[in-house]
């Protein structure tokens, strides 16, 4: 997949069929906007997801700035979904300011080289949003691209948005957020050494740090599954900080892989988090933490 970042001067020579979104999250109504971009490469159109970078509303103050998919996961499940080409369109003050007039000729025409577009029906782009599908639709047609709008998806009578995944992330409703999203939710990262506490007490762990802006649910133990080298492993993953062992506030995700035995360190792991187990909190001993720790274990063969 190319990734074209950090530059708004740049040119597409193949002609593309777009998708043009946040996709925060990447939930099944981005799905939507994919598979229309997919079905045109019969036609020789090469697909290609264009992005604000970063999302206007944490470039305004409308966010906390937390996501449900980071640069580096989204990069990931493009690129897995089978995307051609990424657009991570540096968004400041000046570019979106950019009349949305210019922004459809001279970036999705000219640079971008549109044959067709897919854009959700609540799209708005360019200075104070002005910018539609109805626009869209007007200047294809004088341009020469094809538009082709997509109405949200609706999920037992409520639309599908990223607000609404967060909802539930930040709830820990993981299955409905599985559900919303087309897959479970993902925390990517490096793995990380820890104090190997998990080791000593017989349950060797991976451990990540995510960056800053990753949004996580409530602190617990999740049922997972991880991936390590294209394999996907089994796993009972703790997001928090540990208070048995360690007073640090960091928070991390620590995964217990069933049936592994790699050294990871240094190695970037995927963890899908499945369903909520139980909160995370302080045992009294390390012997009692190791109790529970057996019990969680048993229960994700179950």
């Amino acid at each position: 997949m190319e990734i074209i970042t950090n530059t708004v001067d740049f040119y597409l020579e193949k002609e593309t069929a777009a998708a043009i979104g946040k996709f925060d999250g990447i939930h099944v109504g981005h799905r939507r906007l994919l598979d229309e971009i997919f079905a045109c490469k019969k036609e020789g159109l090469a697909s290609c997801v264009f992005t604000f970078d970063p999302a206007p509303a944490v470039l305004f103050g409308l966010s906390d700035g937390k996501e449900l998919t980071t640069k580096e996961e989204k990069r990931l499940l493009f690129e897995r979904m089978g995307v051609d080409i990424l657009v991570e369109f540096p968004l400041t003050k000046e570019t979106a300011a950019m009349a949305p007039e210019a922004f459809v000729y001279n970036v999705l025409a000219k640079q971008m080289n549109v044959r067709f577009l897919a854009a959700g029906s609540d799209l708005s782009f360019g200075a104070r949003g002005a910018g539609n599908a109805a626009l869209l639709q007007k200047m294809g047609e004088e341009l020469g691209f094809r538009v082709k709008t997509i109405d949200k998806v609706c999920m037992e009578g409520r639309e599908v948005s990223s607000t609404y995944v967060r909802s539930q992330v930040e709830s820990g409703n993981m299955q409905m957020a599985e559900q919303l999203l087309g897959m479970p939710y993902l925390v990517e990262g490096q793995v990380v050494q820890g104090k190997q506490i998990g080791r000593t007490l017989g349950f060797p762990t991976v451990n990540i740090l995510p960056c800053e802006s990753k949004l996580l649910p409530p602190n617990g133990v999740y049922f997972s599954r991880v991936r390590f080298r294209d394999r996907l492993y089994r796993a009972i993953s703790n997001v928090g900080c540990k208070p048995t062992v360690t007073d640090e506030k960091v928070i991390g995700v620590e995964s217990y892989l069933y049936d592994f035995d790699e050294n990871a360190y240094g190695e970037r792991i995927e963890v899908y988090l499945s369903e909520f187990r139980r909160p995370e909190r302080k045992f009294d001993s390390v012997e009692a933490l190791k109790a529970q720790l057996e019990d969680d274990i048993e229960a994700g063969t179950k």
